[in-house]
């Protein structure tokens, strides 16, 4: 039987090209805001593009952050996916705005520190160790960018009695920022699966596998 994926609509995303992605690879895909579809899918896709601060409003708006915090508290998987991997943090700063995000994680999204941005176009991640989510792909991997904010220090400490998240990373015009996280049940990239070919695929596919 087919994995069954929420891909969250709150009025952010590629929801389109994501959901022909996360279909390609074998999942039955449903675009919803829905509390009960959002909590019994195996999966939760979470999109988003543009500001950090409007995808927030969007987010509270249909109770994202609770949805996402209650599958999280019952160990049920989450994908966020560019703005959505950024919301997933403390706090952002972008144009002058301050916002507060569902703080699963601490940490701060901000400018990039590039002389040439937007961030746009084919990339390599420095993967961290023992990655499950780039399992199967070359370390030359490419993967398509499209951001001209990010995560530029990973702050989270743990206590040595629980797994430390799996944390990797990029660089653009001599500035390093967090491309992907892989924490418990909650996995992130600030790259665009859906639009990374067959690398992406292959990528979703792991993390369809963890479900």
């Amino acid at each position: 039987m087919a994995k069954t994926v929420a891909l969250l609509d709150y009025g952010s995303g590629n929801l389109r090209s994501a959901y022909r992605a996360v279909e390609r690879v074998g999942a039955d895909v449903t675009i919803t805001s829905d509390p009960k579809e959002v909590l019994a899918a195996d999966g939760l896709l979470v999109p988003g593009v543009g500001a950090f601060a409007a995808c927030m409003e969007g987010l509270e708006r249909v109770h994202g952050p609770r949805m996402i915090g209650e599958r999280l508290a019952g160990g049920r998987p989450v994908l966020g996916i560019c703005v959505g991997m950024q919301i997933l943090f403390e706090h952002g700063s972008e144009h002058g705005v301050e916002s507060t995000g569902c703080g699963e994680w601490p940490g701060i999204v901000e400018r990039l520190h590039s002389r040439i941005l937007p961030h746009m176009g084919w990339n390599t991640v420095e993967r961290g160790a023992e990655s499950q989510l780039f399992a199967g792909l070359p370390d030359d991997e490419r993967f398509y960018f499209v951001h001209t904010y990010g995560v530029r220090d990973w702050v989270l400490e743990t206590d040595g009695l629980t797994t430390a998240p799996t944390v990797s990373w990029a660089e653009h015009g001599g500035d390093r920022f967090v491309a992907a996280v892989e924490n418990g049940p909650l996995w992130a990239t600030q790259f665009h699966p859906e639009k990374s070919g067959d690398a992406g695929a292959q990528l979703l596919e792991n993390w369809l596998d963890t479900l």
